[in-house]
């Protein structure tokens, strides 16, 4: 390893796949006109020593998928900070996330929320603040939740991006309950994906480079509403609504004459309660 660059060998086999969209968002800042511009992306990854290339090597759809995700994530938070400008965003499995760097308004309190390896790595390339804190736990400790109580905001906005498809069904529902339950009426914004991909997601792109694999799969959102009463979606969106022509021509004529498999992977919004 070069001594003038992070390790991240300590990573775990899910923890690893925070490269995957940390990569797909320095790459697209790349292109003539890109899905998103991330220039932390890009320095943090010529700061890091891992193979990056082979990402761009065997996959297609990632990159621009994941950008368009995070913009979509990007666009809700923009929403929620105009209502709230003094609220509090909590990012579940912030990995090498940058998104408090593109939507600060200057208000917002900020927490970052991830596992002691990743969060290990976040701390080389980011600092707290006042309005920016960080928290080592796993969100199925409950633990966390009074710190971010702590700083009395009204207002909360909830974000797990790629992040709940690694989780059994049971923690899923183990995560909305404790979130439902210490901020009643906060919005969560996560992406889940259908059983099918679920059931095959060691043959999909960039997941199968990791050992990583989808442990929860859902056809349809609106499952949710039947867990708890308090849970009510807002929004069940999906990537391949958006920047159509970057995806090879395949995929663009299957999901045209077969619009339900768009579906194959959601972004959805919603409220718990309140």
């Amino acid at each position: 390893m070069s001594s003038t660059k992070v390790d991240v060998a300590e990573l775990g086999e899910i923890q690893e796949t925070l490269l995957i969209t940390l990569w797909a968002r320095a790459a697209e800042s790349q292109e003539p006109q890109p899905i998103l511009r991330d220039p932390r992306a890009t320095e943090i990854v010529r700061q890091i020593d891992y193979d990056f290339d082979r990402f761009r090597r065997e996959t297609k759809l990632t990159q621009p998928t994941a950008c368009v995700r995070a913009t979509v994530f990007d666009r809700w938070v923009r929403q929620f900070m105009e209502e709230h400008p003094d609220g509090a965003i909590i990012e579940i499995g912030a990995g090498l996330d940058t998104r408090f760097e593109r939507l600060d308004n200057g208000r917002i309190r900020w927490f970052d929320l991830d596992m002691p390896d990743s969060m290990s790595v976040r701390r080389r390339f980011f600092q707290e603040t006042d309005r920016r804190r960080f928290i080592t736990s796993s969100v199925l400790d409950p633990s966390w939740l009074e710190q971010v109580k702590a700083c009395g905001a009204e207002h909360y906005f909830i974000i797990s991006e790629g992040v709940l498809l690694y989780f059994s069904e049971a923690q899923v529902k183990q995560v909305l309950g404790l979130l439902a339950d210490a901020f009643p009426g906060a919005c969560f914004a996560f992406d889940s994906c259908a059983r099918w991909a679920q059931e095959n997601s060691r043959k999909l792109e960039a997941v199968k480079i990791t050992n990583a694999e989808f442990r929860w799969g859902i056809d349809d959102i609106h499952e949710i509403e039947a867990w708890d009463p308090r849970y009510r979606v807002l929004e069940a969106d999906t990537t391949m609504n958006y920047h159509r022509q970057r995806y090879p021509w395949p995929i663009r004529f299957f999901t045209y004459w077969f619009p339900k498999t768009r579906m194959l992977f959601s972004i959805n919004l919603v409220r718990l309660g309140g």
